[in-house]
């Protein structure tokens, strides 16, 4: 039974392991440590995820469904052809294929997993990631924040010693966590983030900024056709520093109209997003007491710290370069590989503890002096480090009152209606006057984010408590069972028909965006592959696969979408 380590990502996941005396990344049937975090069904009402489904993002849009990890913890739903799904659903199938690509490379059944987070994850996101991977099959260990991760990864590396900014932007989320390791232990001092920004972000800018400058509007354009200039952005943000002036053609209707994008053009564009990277960054620095002088290292993670311009950002504020020696696609789920490992007591690891913090702040509802509802009493202070266990009085407010009803919220502003509800607790008290009767409310909150609540009635002694992990917006026993349900139902790919299918699905792709003789070319060439499929014959299947996928690799390296 294998414990494996999941970086559970906006744009793209991936998994490792702690085997032995060396950390393993799991490569997919792809062979490619990366899987999209994109699903789809197929023709055939076959599920379909990975660098497959993405290739029918273009063709078949109505089919397939990508950037779901932003809906985690809301009760939004995605169609997929006739049938809807919630985050932790299509997160589930995502986290069953990394199992699966896990079990055939450990050879061993995969019964846990310890799964990553951003840091700035509240409870309802964290409770819904938890829940995605139980739909999956395993049992979350532990739920890691996703700067953490990165920071156990080069504290590993490397055994230097001293206090680290470790920045994380990947596709979707932004997260700032200052970290220092010291003989052996990395205690974190403070996280912050920014739930939304991140690399998808960038390349909504660009395709904002190019369709105001065509005077178009998004609905003017077919499904296929925002695909397809999704794609073309997507592609130009990736290879930006190889472009110094470019003509995109956009495609109309049946028309294509020419819009030119530079690396001035780029970089203007997407300044207003990188200038939202300082807020959290000296939030973490003031929640942790510290200048910018006293960091020892600036830590990159996530796919979009490769672009230059996000470096440049991060040099002028702190006067330095950045440090990145791992690959910063794959970082956090070394780290949560390492997690993985130290969960299992492997003893190539005795030597390394870890610690972090309640990123948000944890509070009740209070009136204040002149008897207002809706204001928020601060317990637990972000970047408290955990585990922690803080205890508050409060009084009752009316006279003769039967009932104090706790309400829990995580949040930063002082109106409870702002912040985000977890839960409560309905206390009967003894009546009595106004302000006489008291409860002691105690918040106990450990490192896989789980709140206990606790609430001492001080004239009686009695205890009420309750334990917050099923957030508003999740699932009941019942709706988990349905879900489960449904999930069995669907049907999956073999790991092994996979290559064939993304070959397949990459054609489609490149032949829905092209035109004339080329278009013709592709299809042809769809049609033999597919001929030889048919023989089931394994020399000339790989042989045929080679010769497909290099000549559809050329024509991605010429331009075609």
């Amino acid at each position: 039974m294998a414990i494996i380590g999941i970086d559970l990502g906006t744009t793209n996941s991936t998994c490792c392991a702690w085997k032995g005396n060396e950390l393993l990344k799991i490569p997919n049937a792809l062979n490619s440590f990366l899987t999209p975090s994109v699903v789809g069904i197929d023709d055939h009402k076959t599920i379909i995820v990975g660098q497959t489904a993405k290739e029918r993002l273009l063709t078949h849009p109505d089919k397939t469904v990508a950037v779901f990890k932003r809906l985690m913890g809301s009760d939004h739903k995605v169609k997929i052809a006739s049938n809807s799904y919630s985050a932790p659903e299509l997160s589930s199938i995502i986290i069953r294929s990394l199992i699966e690509d896990a079990e055939t490379h450990l050879d061993e059944k995969v019964t846990e997993a310890v799964i990553s987070v951003p840091a700035y994850f509240n409870e309802n996101q964290r409770a819904a990631t938890k829940l995605a991977g139980e739909l999956a099959g395993v049992r979350v260990r532990r739920l890691i924040n996703e700067p953490t991760a990165a920071a156990m990864a080069y504290g590993l590396n490397r055994r230097q010693e001293g206090t680290f900014l470790i920045l994380d932007m990947g596709g979707g989320t932004f997260d700032v966590s200052i970290l220092e390791y010291f003989s052996g232990v990395m205690e974190v001092h403070a996280s912050s983030g920014d739930n939304f920004l991140g690399g998808e972000d960038f390349v909504q800018a660009m395709i904002d900024d190019a369709l105001v400058k065509l005077n178009l509007r998004k609905e003017e354009l077919t499904s296929k056709e925002n695909h397809l200039l999704y794609l073309q952005m997507e592609s130009l943000k990736n290879r930006i520093d190889q472009v110094d002036r470019e003509t995109l053609q956009i495609q109309v209707g049946d028309e294509f109209v020419d819009f030119k994008v530079s690396q001035q053009w780029f970089s203007t564009t997407i300044t207003p997003l990188l200038l939202r990277v300082r807020t959290p960054i000296q939030m973490a620095l003031n929640d942790a007491g510290m200048h910018a002088q006293q960091i020892d290292e600036i830590i990159l993670a996530g796919g979009a710290t490769r672009l230059r311009q996000f470096r440049s950002m991060v040099a002028k504020i702190f006067g330095r370069l950045p440090f990145c020696d791992i690959d910063p696609d794959t970082v956090v789920g070394i780290g949560a590989g390492i997690q993985a490992g130290l969960l299992e007591k492997n003893r190539a690891l005795d030597d390394i503890v870890l610690t972090d913090v309640c990123p948000y702040t944890l509070g009740i509802e209070v009136v204040d002096e002149n008897g207002k509802p809706g204001q928020f009493l601060p317990i637990i202070e972000r970047n408290s480090i955990v585990p922690v266990s803080i205890e508050r009085r409060v009084y009752t407010t009316q006279n003769d009152q039967k009932f104090l009803m706790i309400k829990v919220y995580q949040g930063e502003n002082r109106l409870v209606e702002k912040n985000v509800f977890l839960g409560f607790v309905n206390v009967p008290v003894p009546k009595s006057k106004a302000g006489i009767e008291s409860v002691r409310v105690r918040y106990s909150y450990d490192m896989n984010g789980l709140l206990v609540v606790d609430v001492t009635v001080e004239s009686t002694g009695k205890i009420f408590n309750k334990v917050i992990e099923n957030a508003p917006g999740m699932l009941s026993d019942a709706e988990k069972q349905s879900s489960l349900k449904k999930l069995e139902k669907l049907k999956f790919h073999p790991r092994d028909d996979q290559k064939n299918a993304q070959l397949i699905a990459k054609g489609d792709r490149l032949y829905t965006s092209s035109l004339g003789e080329v278009r013709n070319q592709i299809a042809m060439a769809i049609s033999n592959f597919e001929r030889v499929l048919e023989k089931q014959n394994k020399v000339q299947i790989e042989r045929a696969q080679k010769e497909f996928s290099d000549y559809l690799e050329e024509l991605d390296k010429e331009g075609h979408f």
